[in-house]
């Protein structure tokens, strides 16, 4: 954000494509997943259930992770003002705090209102998205690469 925009949230395009792209992959991802798993139940293999649950747990990070960005998508500019307005203790204590900027970013999923004295209130995004999408995103991750690794070496059991 530039020194002439402190009021400038999110882009707006970017907003859009994230929640279109988060609301068509979380169904999409969890179909597959069930699927896995039940492949992985008549399979009886820790590959199959690692790759199943590796799937669930992206699942969970994208689900949380387009969940905010849904917050951030019905925010115009005067809903950013009220967001404030609200987290900082409604209108009537509106005159006594001053906003002086927005403080935005993605990652980590943040739309906060920076008042003058130095500190940031966090507004519109609920507090706990951040850290279920983080902790679900390292378990994805680390199930990820067990379930890649057990591949491997399932492989080159049967090779």
């Amino acid at each position: 954000m530039s020194g002439d925009e402190p009021y400038a949230g999110h882009n707006p395009v970017a907003v859009l494509l994230l929640a279109l792209a988060g609301l068509i992959a979380t169904p999409g991802l969890a179909i597959y997943a069930v699927v896995t798993l039940i492949r992985a139940a008549a399979k009886q293999t820790l590959g199959s259930l690692l790759k199943g649950a590796a799937v669930l747990a992206w699942v969970v990070t994208i689900g949380m992770y387009t969940w905010g960005v849904l917050h951030l998508l019905l925010l115009d500019e005067s809903a950013q003002a009220a967001a404030c307005t609200q987290v900082l203790g409604g209108p009537e204590k509106r005159s006594e705090v001053v906003i002086d900027r927005y403080e935005t970013s993605f990652i980590p999923l943040h739309f906060g209102c920076h008042v003058k004295g130095g500190r940031t209130y966090e507004a519109a995004v609920p507090g706990y998205v951040n850290p279920v999408a983080g902790m679900s995103a390292v378990t994805a991750v680390a199930l990820t690469a067990f379930a890649a690794r057990s591949h491997i070496h399932y492989k080159e059991r049967t090779a």
